[in-house]
């Protein structure tokens, strides 16, 4: 199956993955993960006693031998697992080469498709909501099934990055509007004014298992303009002029580090795992080792 996202070899070796979650499925659909809920699958989970009305082809006679007591037997439900992707689409995420959101995307469609072959439920929610793509964006909540992998993830590529990211307030309606919490992986730089405390506890509070996944540029690691700068913030248009000599960039490299580090140590107080990646990096590097490192899938 070709895809502009992703090569034909790289999904046949993703189908060996399967997304990981540590707590169980609550989803009132059926599908491939274990849950709480009992029902009528093949995995026993427990006993309990008989009362009347129960059905007698669950009754354990051999257990009734032994004890001369009526024992019901027990299975766990299987059910689908909820998979919501936050894909920071905003006009900062055209920056590099390649385009932070081209890399994301790409991410974005290999965690779908992964979500898709294992039968779970998959939502895109790319923020700015853009009034003008709200058709595409529709079709990209609540896919499920294997079957649906090639559209899903031909209106994943048509999805287009600009205007201001509102990250906080994206999560936060996010995990608000979720029927069921699930897996939430969020694809960001998280570079936003307003931060992203706000939202990422959003999504643990409602009870997500939340991957923070940041994606910079390597032009904002390691820099190489320097001089009298004219900057322009691109989603606000603000315009600041610098003066950014080359005895600046240690500091400037310490500043970033910092500020990654501080979302790291804020992801691992959540409970949140953490990926740092660039855009440049190999993308089979990073969804054949390093999310199964980082536990996002295995």
């Amino acid at each position: 199956m070709a895809n502009p996202l992703l090569t034909s070899d790289l999904l046949r070796r993703l189908e060996q993955f399967q997304l990981l979650a540590q707590r169980r499925a609550k989803s009132s659909t059926r599908g491939e993960r274990r849950s709480r809920a009992r029902g009528q699958s093949v995995e026993f989970a427990d006993y309990r006693n008989y009362t009347v009305g129960d059905d007698f082809r669950y009754l354990d006679w051999n257990l009734y031998g032994r004890l001369e007591k009526l024992f019901l037997k027990l299975y766990e439900e299987e059910r689908e697992l909820p998979v919501t992707i936050f894909l920071d689409a905003s006009e900062s995420m055209t920056f590099g080469e390649p385009r932070k959101f081209d890399f994301a995307r790409q991410i974005a469609a290999a965690v779908g498709y992964v979500g898709l072959c294992g039968f779970d439920r998959v939502s895109v929610i790319s923020f700015p909501d853009l009034p003008e793509e709200a058709a595409l964006r529709n079709s990209l909540r609540l896919v499920r099934g294997r079957k649906s992998a090639l559209t899903f993830l031909q209106s994943l590529s048509q999805i287009t990055a600009k205007g201001a990211s509102a990250l906080n307030e994206s999560l936060r309606r996010g995990a608000l509007t979720a029927r069921t919490a699930g897996v939430a992986v969020v694809l960001s730089d998280f570079l936003d004014p307003d931060g992203y405390e706000g939202g990422l506890t959003a999504l643990v509070s409602r009870g997500f298992q939340v991957n923070a996944i940041q994606i910079l540029a390597a032009e904002e690691v390691n820099p190489t303009s320097f001089g009298d700068l004219r900057l322009i913030d691109s989603e606000t248009g603000a315009l600041q002029e610098v003066t950014f000599g080359r005895h600046r960039i240690a500091n400037y490299r310490q500043t970033v580090n910092n500020y990654c580090q501080r979302l790291r140590e804020f992801c691992r107080s959540r409970g949140v795992h953490y990926l740092n990646a660039l855009s440049n990096s190999p993308l089979e590097q990073i969804l054949l080792r390093q999310l199964r490192e980082a536990e996002v899938w295995g």
